[in-house]
């Protein structure tokens, strides 16, 4: 039995479903009224696909906007895949939604933030060796301050 309920990471995967059905709604019914979406990434965790040009310049977080011009919008349990609109170059991305970090709706002031912590405790605790089980790092998810996506 496990020593306490990890409401972080239950928090974590419940906003993360929360993410995905707004996404699935998208893709059938497109962006209603005036929402749009921010959403920052983590370019290098695995299974995230992009143009090389684009994690050349953007070797470690990326910021994308659903707003204007998006097509094709596929969202599975893992991810979503979606192209988008470079300066007139459309590029195919998939983001699997463990590699998002915030995902923001400046229209209705909403957003969320994920945030990864090291199991730094627990490495001090028990450090006699490999893990049979190694266990993921704790996530939790936050509201994230929509001061810094605000218009001027």
């Amino acid at each position: 039995m496990a020593k306490s309920i990890d409401y972080g990471n239950l928090m974590h995967k419940a906003m993360r479903g929360l993410i995905q059905t707004v996404l699935n709604d998208v893709a059938a019914n497109g962006l209603p009224g005036d929402h749009h979406f921010f959403i920052t990434f983590d370019t290098k965790v695995e299974g995230v696909e992009m143009a090389d040009w684009l994690r050349a310049r953007y070797p470690g977080e990326m910021t994308v906007v659903m707003q204007h011009w998006f097509d094709d919008l596929k969202v599975t349990d893992e991810g979503f895949s979606i192209t988008l609109n470079f300066g007139n170059n459309p590029e195919r991305m998939t983001i699997p939604f463990d590699a998002m970090r915030t995902f923001v709706d400046p229209s209705v002031e909403f957003g969320l933030r994920f945030e990864t912590h090291g199991d730094t405790e627990e490495d001090d605790e028990d450090d006699d060796g490999p893990e049979d089980d190694p266990t993921p790092p704790h996530q939790d998810a936050q509201i994230v301050r929509l001061d810094k996506f605000r218009k001027s």
